[in-house]
């Protein structure tokens, strides 16, 4: 197995297990995970070499390639800036079934997942998830650590900044922007740009007040 395509995974749990197969599908060897703890289920027998911020990552890893298999957006980057700051060698994960267009522009540890599309002229950042059968249409422009739950769509042109987490089947009106670190709820319609942080709920979207 060549150097490059051997990857070690930071964070094993039910994100991972999704990554996993679509590296394992790609031809890449995982060649074990980084986590807090060692699992108590290791449905892939990988092997542990501990807490990243506790062991020689360096030393480890080596020149092979590193991924962050995390859903959460705020762990996920934190990751995604420890990479960069041991100079570790990142790269892109596109399932095999995403529909991807050679025009579009995708970053750093970012996760292109099953029967998604990526259309004509989108940028995606780094650390990115594009979960499940989203779709992210043509010119959208989505931010570096934003999370893109299943089945979700962002019409053409919409614009999403950093930290933005986007529920499961929210349909993003055209031309629009989101705030940057705003939580949209599962099932959310959003049809008017989104100019404060919060977590927005409801179709159409409202911010939602904790009593």
């Amino acid at each position: 197995m060549l150097e490059d395509k051997k990857v070690f995974i930071f964070g094993y749990s039910g994100h991972a297990y999704v990554i996993i197969e679509s590296l394992i599908e790609m031809g890449y060897s995982i060649e074990g995970y980084f986590d807090f703890e060692e699992a108590t289920v290791n449905p892939y027998g990988l092997t542990y070499y501990g807490f990243e911020k506790k062991v020689a990552v360096q030393e480890i890893v080596k020149n092979s390639l590193v991924f962050p298999t995390v859903g959460d957006n705020v762990i996920r980057k934190k990751l995604v800036h420890f990479f960069e700051e041991l100079r570790l060698n990142q790269f892109t994960v596109i399932d095999k079934s995403a529909n991807v267009s050679k025009t579009a522009q995708i970053g750093y540890s970012t996760y292109i997942g099953k029967n998604t599309a990526i259309n004509a002229q989108a940028k995606i950042g780094n650390g990115v998830i594009v979960n499940t059968g989203a779709i992210i249409e043509h010119e959208c422009h989505v931010n570096d650590f934003v999370h893109v739950a299943p089945a979700s769509v962002l019409c053409g042109n919409v614009t999403v900044n950093k930290n933005v987490f986007i529920g499961a089947n929210t349909v993003v009106k055209n031309n629009i922007s989101i705030h940057e670190e705003v939580t949209i709820g599962a099932g959310a319609v959003v049809v008017k740009s989104i100019v404060e942080k919060g977590i927005w709920v409801g179709n159409p979207t409202r911010k939602y007040e904790i009593k």
